[in-house]
């Protein structure tokens, strides 16, 4: 916790928090609102709803995760990217950063974190961001060096990274056993177009059926 030095009062840095678990939000508020330098100054479930809470109040920084009520967090970093260029965002997500993370951050976001690291992490992860850094695990750092010193744009040990940004989405929502007319409701698509989204998927997989990407999409995330 920063401490501020006599007689000044430290600017609190306004945050912004969208996650669709309310228990979650009410407990991230409660973390970062006992910090002397951060406050929440507004909360939402959905990417639109986040979208005026930034508009409303003008935060510092946001904290997305990655799955909405209506959509995609990768989707949402993009959207706030190009309505407010240089927003820091910062996805805090249960996915493994070994499929979203390098997506999150080639849609702008300035770090990610799981959600099973430590308050202190968090803090110090929220702190960094408001920095000007980027904040991801020392894994995924080496891991990012590694692909850089190697020149390689791609790497296949997860199959996953084959797919598009919104077939991810639609693959997501599968392996939480969201029916393909609920998927295109959710997304403000045509049925016929997430069929279409989920043949892609079943020939980059290399899956032979609907209920095989619904069981890989399970073993993937959950």
């Amino acid at each position: 916790m920063k401490t501020p030095a006599a007689g000044n009062k430290i600017q609190k840095k306004k945050v912004v928090i969208v996650d669709d678990h309310c228990i979650l939000r009410e407990g991230l508020s409660h973390l970062i609102n006992s910090e002397e330098d951060l406050m929440i100054c507004g909360e939402a479930d959905n990417a639109s709803d986040a979208l005026k809470a930034v508009a409303d109040c003008k935060p510092d920084i946001v904290i997305v995760d990655i799955t909405l009520a209506d959509g995609s967090g990768i989707r949402l970093t993009e959207n706030l990217m190009y309505s407010y260029p240089g927003l820091p965002v910062l996805v805090l997500s249960m996915h493994d950063e070994a499929t979203y993370a390098e997506r999150c951050l080639a849609a702008g976001a300035r770090g990610y974190i799981m959600k099973q690291e430590s308050s202190k992490k968090l803090i110090s992860a929220i702190r960094k961001v408001l920095d000007g850094e980027i904040y991801v695990s020392d894994k995924l750092n080496e891991r990012l060096l590694h692909k850089l010193v190697r020149n390689k744009f791609e790497d296949f040990d997860y199959p996953t990274k084959l797919l598009s940004n919104r077939e991810l989405e639609v693959y997501q929502l599968i392996g939480r056993g969201v029916k393909k007319h609920e998927i295109a409701e959710r997304l403000n698509l045509s049925v016929k177009t997430v069929e279409t989204y989920v043949e892609h998927i079943k020939i980059k997989l290399q899956l032979r059926g609907t209920h095989d990407v619904l069981m890989h999409a399970v073993k993937s995330f959950y």
